[in-house]
């Protein structure tokens, strides 16, 4: 099964609406779940700096056709500057063992973003880094930032789920041609998710699951979304979304579910 639905980036990328996420995910079961991922389909698989992953996805990845793969990454707070984005920037590539990075992003807003910004514009335009964004920038952060650097970012990667649809958020983003990404779109599981009434009712109608259609809702309403397990099953599942879509009744009455803020202590 190839997952072949796309978004195309603001700089014509074409981007995987649903990826692999990779947070926790660590050594030689990391190397497996992104193996499994790519054998069940996933073509975008999601790491950071952060995650203490790469070399991980890395050795997962090599066995793959990496022009078929979309690689993201992040650097965080030991690359706030110019200096140690360039560095970090190179570390990132030999943990990944490829070439090219295809989404690099900034995990969180930092004093030093638009010094790390600039390293990433130069890659950029040196073919190392094929698209750059942003992670966890709130509105007010967004706008701030994109008056001052040099590439609107293709991507802002924030909480996103039933539970916290930052529908103002992304309004913002798409009028300056940014699309947003949601990281755990099924809340970990927070709030009961799986076993919420709203989305088991409507999971019966369709002969899906509850995280499906949480999934489907986002991916409808135009955000890309980056799931993490570690079990087969679900990684079949969560991919698995592209044969129905939501119809007005069932998309309102998840809507209701939105209580406008972070279950994680982002964006307060």
């Amino acid at each position: 099964m190839e997952n072949n639905k796309l978004e195309i980036l603001n700089n014509g990328i074409s981007m995987p609406l649903i990826g692999f996420g990779t947070y926790t995910l660590l050594g030689a079961e990391c190397e497996k779940c992104v193996s499994n991922a790519i054998e069940t389909g996933y073509r975008l698989i999601d790491t950071a700096q952060m995650y203490n992953n790469e070399k991980a996805v890395g050795n997962a990845i090599k066995h793959f056709d990496r022009e078929k793969l979309f690689i993201t990454t992040k650097l965080y707070y030991p690359s706030t500057s110019y200096e140690k984005a360039v560095l970090d920037i190179e570390k990132s590539l030999n943990n990944l063992q490829t070439n090219y990075i295809d989404l690099l992003l900034i995990h969180e807003p930092y004093n030093e973003s638009l010094s790390m910004y600039k390293a990433m514009e130069e890659c950029l335009h040196t073919g190392k880094i094929r698209a750059i964004g942003i992670s966890n920038f709130n509105k007010i952060q967004y706008l701030n930032f994109i008056k001052s650097c040099g590439i609107i970012p293709a991507v802002n990667q924030v909480e996103c789920h039933v539970f916290y649809r930052q529908k103002n958020l992304q309004n913002i983003l798409e009028e300056h041609s940014t699309h947003m990404q949601a990281w755990s779109p099924l809340a970990c599981g927070k709030n009961n998710f799986f076993n919420n009434p709203i989305l088991e009712s409507i999971a019966k109608k369709y002969g899906k699951t509850t995280g499906q259609i949480g999934l489907k809702y986002l991916i409808q309403s135009g955000i890309s979304v980056i799931p993490k397990t570690s079990k087969i099953e679900r990684l079949k599942e969560n991919i698995n979304i592209f044969d129905f879509n939501l119809d007005e009744s069932d998309i309102r009455k998840i809507q209701t579910l939105d209580r406008n803020k972070s279950l994680f202590g982002w964006y307060s």
